[in-house]
């Protein structure tokens, strides 16, 4: 997979956030995109998720075989975690894992128990989500990213309130199941990017 930015710039009302990025990210790869608080690196994150349009430019979509994929075809390729994305709160985590994986294939071939036994919420999987505390929640939204069977993972800030024990599944999660994929991290937290080789500082383009 390869993911190709063309002068990429966003604007919210008359302030630019970022102007004219031209990066590519190819798989294998790990890369992070830097910076503090309100620098648009979840934006630059969401636009390349295809959630969120440019002000200019352009992204363009590649499979392994380099050959163009649609934007409307992106949804399938990518998994995407951020802590501000919606889960569905009524209902259980058992029930919400066979919704998820119901458009998108478990990672090898792993069943929905295994899944649930890896986030280590076996306890509470009958549980309405809408009663898991924000730590809990948050590895369900890492768990419904990093278990798809993807070639493209993006997160942004993953550690977002997880405690030291859900910080080190994570660091987990990443160095068994991300091999081979094309992985980006939007953080200003090492814990988060520590594996990522290539490095985006989003201040370099405003």
């Amino acid at each position: 997979m390869k993911i190709s930015l063309e002068h990429i710039s966003k604007r919210f009302l008359k302030y630019w956030i970022f102007k004219d990025v031209n990066v590519t990210f190819s798989a294998p790869g790990a890369y992070a995109l830097l910076g503090p608080n309100g620098c648009g690196k979840s934006t630059l994150l969401r636009i390349i998720a295809g959630m969120q349009s440019p002000s200019l430019g352009k992204v363009h979509y590649f499979d392994s075989k380099e050959q163009p994929v649609a934007p409307g075809d992106w949804f399938n390729q990518i998994s995407f975690s951020a802590p501000g994305m919606e889960l569905v709160e009524e209902l259980t985590l058992s029930e919400f894992f066979a919704f998820h994986f119901s458009f998108k294939r478990p990672l090898a071939s792993l069943s929905i128990d295994q899944i649930i036994t890896l986030t280590g919420l076996d306890k509470s999987k009958d549980k309405s989500i809408g009663d898991y505390s924000s730590g809990m929640k948050q590895r369900v939204k890492l768990a419904q990213a990093i278990f798809s069977d993807t070639p493209v993972l993006l997160l942004d800030e993953p550690c977002t309130n997880l405690d030291a024990q859900g910080v080190d599944q994570y660091r987990d999660w990443i160095d068994t199941y991300t091999k081979n994929r094309l992985i980006l991290v939007a953080s200003n937290d090492v814990r988060e990017y520590y594996f990522c080789r290539e490095q985006i500082v989003i201040e370099d383009y405003k």
